[in-house]
Parts: C-alpha cells; sequence; structure tokens
C-alpha cells in the first residue's frame, strides 16, 4: 500500500469524531486504496509496459544486462502476456528491448549457475519462459510485432521468432552463440529456427557461433525486412497501423489458421479451413465478410486487393 495513502486516510480520521465520520468518504477513500494496490501490481520489476493508439509496447527492461532473461523476466512476462491478451486497448502487441538490445539471451548468473541447484525454482522459471517464449505468444489474440532495436542472442531467438511479424535494425547483431560456451541452442531455440531459416544458413551460425547483421536477417528469412535504427520505431508504427484496420477476428483465425495448417495433409488442411471459415462467419459480430462485399459490389467504396474495407 502507499505511504502517500496511508497518510490521507489517518489524516482524515484525525480531524473527525468518530461518531461523525462520514462512513461515504470512508469508503472512498478504502476505495483508493484498493485501486492503488492493484496498481502498484502492474508495477513489473523487469518489464515495461507502454500503450499509445491501440499499441502496446512490451519492453524487456534490464538494459545494464543486455536485456538478458532472468528468472524475474520470465515471470513478469508469464503476467503481462496473460493479461493482455484479454486486454480490450491492445490491438496490435509489439515486443522490444529496452536500450541498445533486444536481447542477449538468458542471463548466465541467474538462469543457469543460481538454479543449478534448486530444481524446484528451476522447474518453475521453466516452465514461465518456455511459456511466455512460445505458447502465449503464439497463441497471442492479437497481431504481434518483433521490434529488434540491437543485440539479439540465443534464447532471445525463441521469442523473436514467435512472434508473428519481426523488423530489425540494419545494425542489429544476432547470434546464435551458445556452441562458444560448450552447449546447444536449447529450451525451443533450435526447433524454431528451423521453422524461418534455411538449414545452411542454420547449421552455419549454430556450428560457428558467427554474427549476423540485420540486412543478412532479412535476407534468410528471420525478420520481415531490416531498417536504420533512426526509421525502426516508425516503420513499427506503421505496420502495427495497417494492422490496426484490419478486421480483428478475421486476424485471429489468419494465425490461428496459417499454423496449425502447418502440421497437417492437404486433405486435413482442406477440411479444416472450410471448418475456420464458418468459425469465423459465427464468431465476427462485425460481420465483416458481409460487409466487404457490399462494400465492394454494391457501393463500389473500395477494392479487396488494395486495401481493407472501411469497418466503421
Amino acid at each position: 500500500m502507499s505511504i502517500d495513502i496511508i497518510q490521507i486516510f489517518i489524516y482524515k480520521f484525525s480531524k473527525r469524531d468518530k461518531k461523525n465520520t462520514d462512513n461515504y468518504e470512508i469508503s472512498n477513500i478504502l476505495e483508493v486504496i484498493k485501486l492503488s494496490n492493484q496498481k502498484k501490481v502492474q508495477e513489473w520489476k523487469t518489464v515495461r509496459v507502454e500503450k499509445e493508439n491501440g499499441i502496446t509496447w512490451v519492453i524487456m527492461n534490464r538494459p545494464e544486462k543486455r536485456n538478458a532473461m532472468n528468472p524475474q523476466m520470465h515471470f513478469d512476462m508469464y503476467d503481462i502476456l496473460t493479461e493482455l491478451d484479454t486486454d480490450d486497448e491492445t490491438q496490435v502487441l509489439v515486443l522490444t528491448g529496452a536500450g541498445e538490445s533486444f536481447s542477449a539471451g538468458q542471463d548466465l548468473k541467474e538462469y543457469f549457475r543460481e538454479l543449478e541447484n534448486d530444481p524446484k525454482k528451476r522447474h518453475q522459471v521453466k516452465v514461465a519462459t518456455h511459456d511466455w517464449r512460445h505458447r502465449k505468444l503464439v497463441q497471442f489474440s492479437k497481431p504481434t510485432i518483433a521490434c529488434v532495436n540491437g543485440w539479439c542472442f540465443g534464447g532471445a531467438f525463441t521469442q523473436l521468432i514467435s512472434c508473428d511479424l519481426a523488423i530489425a535494425a540494419e545494425d542489429a547483431t544476432f547470434g546464435l552463440s551458445e556452441i562458444n560456451w560448450g552447449i546447444i541452442p536449447g529450451g525451443l531455440v533450435t526447433k524454431v529456427v528451423q521453422d524461418v531459416v534455411s538449414y545452411r544458413h542454420a547449421m552455419y551460425y549454430i556450428l560457428t557461433g558467427d554474427t549476423f547483421n540485420g540486412k543478412q536477417a532479412e535476407q534468410m528469412g528471420l525478420v520481415n525486412f531490416a531498417v536504420p535504427r533512426s526509421e525502426l520505431r516508425d516503420r513499427v508504427i506503421e505496420l502495427a497501423n495497417k494492422l490496426k484496420e484490419k478486421n480483428p477476428v478475421a486476424l485471429r483465425a489468419c494465425k490461428e489458421a496459417y499454423r496449425a495448417c502447418l502440421d497437417m495433409t492437404t486433405e486435413q488442411a482442406r477440411d479444416y479451413l472450410d471448418a475456420k471459415i464458418a468459425q469465423l462467419k459465427l464468431s465476427d459480430s462485425g460481420k465483416g465478410m458481409q460487409k466487404g462485399i457490399s462494400q465492394f459490389i454494391d457501393e463500389k467504396k473500395y477494392r479487396p486487393g488494395l486495401g481493407a474495407y472501411d469497418k466503421g
């Protein structure tokens, strides 16, 4: 509870006779205390959350450690993504890092050494790290963009690839450096790298530990595109605004359908997609498909191949 709020509470009572205390006023003060406590819950230790015009920036915030992920960050991120998944203000989520780094991967001291002899906490942290960096991001109900503003190493590849889209600074530095200290790219790193990078590229960087920049990351398909660092934030906002124009129910269905079909046969995918379209028609209270067709055929207001229909 905030000290300021406690002082207000004490002051109010010190100025009144208890018999004449205004119960309504007391209830108001208690409500302020309750709201203060709720606000405090949102003050994460290792992550900043900033909301602006429907875009929620989730910022890994340990710049002095190049945003290396320690146990607290994993717990914070798990809670944050759980909350934002159903947050009405969040239309697009952007994941980035504070300072000059996206994330340098797992904190070698706090994640590896200090958990080595603490199996209970190690298990708790492993559940949180795998869950937020993969399942929660992959299944997040709104579009997600990784904004790679600098160093991106090792374990950070998991959340990078789990985001739907990624934009990097041209001079960002990437690396699968695990081989340099005698282990493999563990967790889910080796697996998720296979999803977006060719065999030759993946094997080269896994075996050598060499670094590469944002332009090279774009060329190998690890990010959608790379831009000058000075333009990075603006380009991310531009992409996020483009996504905000689309039907949010259809966006979620598109994400789910693409990922689900990756592991299906052609016949399975055909049946699944037929069912998914039927589900979309029923779940979209805004009737986006009908509006789009009407605006094209009847009103002649837009061309589907060149932009989104008017949701308003």
